[in-house]
Parts: structure tokens; C-alpha cells; sequence
């Protein structure tokens, strides 16, 4: 065999394992957005892991149920990893989000100094690090990170078109 072929199945190796692990933890934040549609929240749910592959915490949108407009998924993550570390710096942590994150929460995973954002789907009304803006990746700002999208993707779609029909049809019955 071709020496150079061995170096190749070697390098895609981690590769295949990176991608299988934001598979895994992109499954991990459907089931915390699960969670929250359950409650009659928006279905959009967050998780955080350290450098070391370890989940850091989990989070759901809590808007509708804490009637707090900064209740969204990443924000719950990000506060449940602060508390569980004694501090808010996250370096090196990778969040996983179902879906874009808005402006408010691309901000808090700059200010928070994450590595890298894994997200699900974009958000054409509100998406802050693809969509609408690049905010995790703008040079003016004091910290950036890396941005891997479409994990997922229709999962995590699927699940916030179903739940906005019903929510659509529970207001025709009215």
C-alpha cells in the first residue's frame, strides 16, 4: 500500500470522529429543544462541551415559560456552564444550538470566549453568525470563534415547523 494513502486514512480519522461527535451532541441539544416544546416553549435547545468532550450543561428556551426575553436556549447554557465552572470565561468550550443564534445570544458566546459554535439550522429573521450578520467571526470585535452549520439541519427545522403549525392551527380553532 501506498504510504502517503496511510497518512490520508490517518488524518480523516479525526475528521470522521469530529463529525460524529457534533452529530452526538447536536442529538443531545434536539433533545433539550424536544423539552422545550413540551412545555409550550419555542423547540430550541443548546448544549456545552469543554475542550475535553465532557458536556458542560444544557439549556432550552424558557421565553414563553419564564416570560423573560432573554430566555433562550444559549443564554440557559451558557449561565448553567458559568455556575457549574465558577466562572464565565469558556474557553476552549464548544456550544451546540439547534438553531442560528440571534443577535443577544452570538453576543453572550462572544463575550463568553467560546471556541466554536455548532448550530442546526439558520434563522433567516434573526441568524447573527451566518445569515443576517457574521458576529462570531467580525475582527472589530474583542473575541471571535469558529462556526460549523448545518448539523443537523433538518432535525432541527422540522421540529420548530411542526411546532409553529400547531401553534398556527391551535389559533384557527380559537
Amino acid at each position: 500500500m501506498d504510504p502517503g494513502a496511510d497518512a490520508l486514512l490517518s488524518a480523516a480519522e479525526p475528521a470522521d470522529d469530529a463529525v460524529a461527535a457534533d452529530v452526538q451532541y447536536m442529538r443531545e441539544a434536539l433533545a433539550e429543544a424536544q423539552a422545550a416544546a413540551a412545555v409550550e416553549d419555542v423547540p430550541v435547545g443548546a448544549v456545552i462541551v469543554g475542550a475535553d468532550g465532557a458536556v458542560l450543561a444544557r439549556g432550552r428556551n424558557r421565553r414563553e415559560i419564564d416570560q423573560d426575553p432573554t430566555g433562550h436556549a444559549e443564554i440557559d447554557a451558557l449561565r448553567a456552564a458559568a455556575r457549574r465552572l465558577g466562572r464565565w470565561r469558556l474557553e476552549g468550550a464548544t456550544v451546540y444550538a439547534t438553531l442560528e443564534p440571534c443577535p443577544m445570544c452570538a453576543g453572550a458566546l462572544v463575550n463568553a470566549r467560546i471556541a466554536r459554535l455548532v448550530y442546526g439550522c439558520p434563522d433567516p429573521k434573526a441568524g447573527a453568525v451566518d445569515t443576517l450578520f457574521a458576529i462570531g467571526r467580525d475582527s472589530r470585535l474583542n473575541h471571535r470563534f469558529a462556526v460549523t452549520s448545518g448539523v443537523l439541519a433538518d432535525e432541527s427545522a422540522a421540529l420548530l415547523r411542526a411546532f409553529f403549525a400547531k401553534l398556527r392551527s391551535a389559533a384557527v380553532k380559537r
